[in-house]
Order: structure tokens, then C-alpha cells, then sequence
């Protein structure tokens, strides 16, 4: 085996340091980090599969906030969570907040949905109305258990029934 010569030694090494490059840009400019201005509100959760710190919080699709904080309350044992929105935003205080899929396979995030009161929601505030993240795994079990009991039933009645004596 023949020794490697000098520019095939340079060229691997430009090409690791641009590897390195991108892999500090990419950790530096995820777009998954909290956002630390705007105003905080809360919201409580029965479930939050998925939702992670720095998930994007959106309106009609557009990102407006992220979320800076998950915990639970240790007297409702429900998801609470803190998020933070642009402050030029007014959020009617009758707004609601969902956990939505960004696709079959992707992330969490927080959806709000502008309600239509006057009074607006102040930094610190609480959005009351909510709706849990849904668990494509329990929605995939339940309709295999219902397929299977109606392929149950199915073959039960399809079995001619005893004669009378």
C-alpha cells in the first residue's frame, strides 16, 4: 500500500473542518432554543406526550412564541405548561392552546386559537382553555381492539346457530 500523499491528507482535513462547521452552526441556529423575551402565560395539560422545552408555540401555523418551561402540579398531577409569546401579540383572555403534531413522524408543538374577548391576556396570565396532545399509539390500539371484536362478532354470527330440540 502506497504512502498517502500530501493533498489527499489536505483534502480530508478541509472536509472534516467544514463538517465541524456545519455541525457548530447547526447546534448554534437549531431554532430550538427558548425564547427568553415576550410575555409568559400558562396552560394546563392532561397530557403532553412529546412537548419538549423549546417546541415552537403557533398561530394559525405561524411561529409566534416558543415553550420555556414544562412541570407538573403536584396538586392536579396535570401538565403545566409555560410559554412565551411575542409581546406586540394581544391574546383575548377566551384563547385556547392544543398540542398538535407537526406530521405523522414529527414534533410537538403548542397551537393557539384566538378566542374573541375584549380583554387581553397580561404577562403572567393563564390560558384555561386547553386541549391534550392525542397518543397515535393509543388511537392505533384502540382500532386494532375494534377491528379484532368486530371480526369477533363477525365470525360469532356468522356460526349457524344450534337447532332447536
Amino acid at each position: 500500500m502506497k504512502g498517502r500523499s500530501i493533498a489527499e491528507v489536505l483534502t480530508g482535513a478541509m472536509v472534516l473542518a467544514a463538517a465541524g462547521v456545519f455541525l457548530v452552526y447547526a447546534i448554534l441556529h437549531g431554532g430550538r432554543s427558548p425564547q427568553t423575551d415576550g410575555i409568559a402565560l400558562t396552560a394546563q395539560f392532561d397530557r403532553v406526550d412529546g412537548l419538549n422545552q423549546g417546541a415552537d408555540v403557533k398561530i394559525g401555523g405561524v411561529k409566534i412564541g416558543s415553550v420555556s418551561d414544562l412541570r407538573i402540579d403536584p396538586r392536579t398531577f396535570q401538565a403545566v405548561v409555560t410559554i412565551r409569546i411575542r409581546r406586540d401579540l394581544g391574546l383575548p383572555t377566551d384563547s385556547s392552546a392544543e398540542i398538535s403534531s407537526e406530521g405523522l413522524l414529527g414534533g410537538k408543538y403548542v397551537s393557539i386559537v384566538p378566542g374573541g374577548a375584549d380583554r387581553l391576556l397580561a404577562d403572567g396570565g393563564r390560558i384555561t382553555e386547553t386541549q391534550g396532545s392525542v397518543s397515535l399509539e393509543s388511537l392505533l390500539g384502540r382500532f386494532i381492539f375494534s377491528v379484532t371484536q368486530m371480526n369477533a362478532g363477525g365470525a360469532a354470527a356468522a356460526e349457524p346457530a344450534p337447532a332447536p330440540r
